[in-house]
């Protein structure tokens, strides 16, 4: 069990618990709190509900200058309700690292701030979503989780599935990075990898549900990853002294994460500790996988599976969004945007960041400073507003590109040339 130091919780055996209902997202149908579920009625993902106006009168604001630097600081705000059944290795609330030369350069008078996720357990933001995922099934009487992954989620679910002991089996296409395949099965999953794409794996995994009996963990297919994600939003608020940034952008693929944000913004205000103003949400993917994009410029509520999908930055090769509706929703509600970006602006935004700052980011979280440069340069972000970018797993994890310039002992050395570099 993690550390806590006011123990008050503990008293009667359970965690301060607010949760009411769950709701489908669509139709609004309630659901029994405690009890599993995948999807809804409807084949649309469950919301977790909580009684807001208890939280708020329980949970002063202050009290968390008290509290351990981890998501679980929220805890009333989560929906695990026995702490014995908390899955965690660690997860410590993300560092905001500022990019100060490229806001000289780019943003007069404004900030670009990047949410660092690579910081955490498994070295990406899948272990926020994985930890309440995992917790609520070890909670709920699962013992085999499985999921498709193009990497780091399925890296995530193994560890925490390891961490409480349950059996994990992952799908992932035969062209996820190899340390990311090579990860899930160091932490004890069964991996598999198939010749198609995440959406191909996701197919093979409901299949799987229906003779093997494992639990479904794909995204949003189970209402706790979303409770996870949106520690992320509650972070960011409580980092900026309880105000938001100007504008928001995230990598997407599945959009767990703009969902989760979205409904953390909401809970936020209805207990009291933001006001109503909002970031602008921009979703960013590659130009070579942009459902969520095309959907957005035709104004539509659901993006149609993008055939051959291809990019680089793998953790946004996702053809087909299960939460299309809702992330579309938060963008437009929010007056933000949908952005494509090349693989080409992609590199360069992944280079440019690291020899400028410092910051190794990964593929994905270069794409969100390749859309902002776009996006400031068409005029949809002002130079002056602070910008958030999401860099969702540390760069670390990604093959770079080969480097390093042989030198033989015995020939001469230009120095001349050494002494000019940068």
């Amino acid at each position: 069990m993690m550390e806590i130091p006011d123990h008050d919780w503990t008293r009667g055996g359970g965690l301060p618990n607010f949760v009411t209902h769950l709701e489908c997202s669509e139709t609004g149908e309630r659901y029994a709190a405690d009890r599993l579920h995948n999807l809804s009625r409807a084949d649309k993902p469950l919301l977790v509900r909580y009684d807001l106006d208890g939280v708020r009168r329980a949970l002063p604001r202050a009290a968390l200058a008290e509290r351990p630097q981890t998501l679980w600081r929220y805890r009333e705000l989560l929906p695990v309700r026995r702490p014995e059944n908390i899955v965690t290795l660690g997860e410590i609330v993300t560092p905001l690292v500022p990019l100060p030369r490229l806001a000289g350069r780019l943003a007069r008078g404004g900030e670009i701030l990047v949410k660092d996720e690579g910081r955490l357990p498994t070295g990406s933001f899948k272990a926020r979503g994985l930890a309440l995922a995992v917790s609520m099934a070890k909670e709920l009487g699962v013992s085999h989780m499985a999921m498709p992954t193009n990497g780091n989620a399925g890296s995530a679910m193994a560890a925490y599935c390891a961490r409480a002991g349950l059996k994990a089996t992952v799908f992932c296409p035969d062209d996820t990075p190899a340390v990311n395949v090579r990860e899930i099965a160091m932490q004890g999953a069964a991996v598999y990898l198939v010749n198609g794409l995440i959406d191909d794996c996701g197919r093979l995994v409901a299949e799987g549900e229906k003779t093997v009996g494992w639990f479904n963990c794909s995204t949003l297919r189970e209402p706790y990853r979303i409770e996870g994600k949106k520690t992320m939003g509650i972070e960011l608020a409580e980092q900026l002294g309880w105000q938001v940034p100007d504008v928001i952008f995230y990598p997407t693929g599945g959009g767990t994460g703009i969902i989760g944000m979205w409904k953390a913004f909401a809970e936020l205000e209805a207990i009291g500790w933001i006001g109503n103003k909002r970031p602008r949400m921009v979703v960013v993917q590659a130009a070579g996988c942009a459902p969520m994009v095309k959907a957005w410029e035709a104004g539509a509520e659901h993006a149609p599976r993008w055939p051959d999908a291809h990019t680089f930055a793998a953790g946004i090769r996702v053809p087909q969004a299960i939460g299309d509706f809702l992330i579309l929703r938060a963008v437009r509600q929010s007056g933000g945007f949908a952005i494509a970006v090349d693989d080409a602006a992609i590199a360069a935004a992944w280079r440019e960041v690291a020899a400028t700052e410092g910051l190794l980011l990964c593929p994905e979280g270069a794409a969100t400073y390749a859309a902002y440069k776009a996006a400031l340069a068409d005029g949809r972000v002002k130079s002056g507003e602070r910008a958030v970018l999401f860099n969702c797993a540390s760069g670390l994890k990604y093959e770079m590109p080969e480097a390093g310039t042989r030198l033989t002992l015995g020939e001469p050395v230009d120095w001349t040339r050494m002494a000019g570099h940068g």
